[in-house]
């Protein structure tokens, strides 16, 4: 259980990084002409890159405090959190009539539920 909890923080981590990447240092206006950014025509430039910089926290978040034994209960902290942004997401590609991009964003939600699960109760870090 414990590498299959890994391998799912690792790979969250890296959606995390991707989404963070993009919103955070790639323009405005080339996200929303691409398809599934169009809700960021709609959005603020600080909000987008807000959310850009929550992403790039949770791609740490996910995987630090782990590997460095500093505060390792944050891993499934941030899973948490990860929850929330992504019912924010659904809510958001829903109004868009994304229903695609709704169910991608319920994987990477039922990703985190595993993760914070399985380190809340499961597996989770002792030091």
């Amino acid at each position: 259980m414990n590498l299959a909890l890994w391998i799912a923080a690792g790979l969250l981590a890296a959606v995390a990084l991707a989404g963070g990447i993009s919103k955070t240092f790639v323009p405005k206006e080339k996200l929303a002409a691409h398809s599934g950014g169009e809700w960021t025509g709609h959005a603020s430039v600080v909000f987008v890159k807000t959310l850009g910089v929550l992403e790039l926290l949770a791609a740490v978040g996910l995987i630090l405090p782990a590997v460095l034994d500093i505060a390792p209960f944050m891993v499934p902290v941030t899973a948490v959190c990860w929850i929330l942004l992504m019912v924010g997401a659904m809510i958001t590609h829903g109004r868009f009539g994304q229903p695609k991009l709704v169910m991608l964003n319920l994987v990477y939600l039922l990703l985190a539920a595993f993760i914070a699960w399985g380190r809340f109760v499961l597996e989770p870090f002792t030091g």
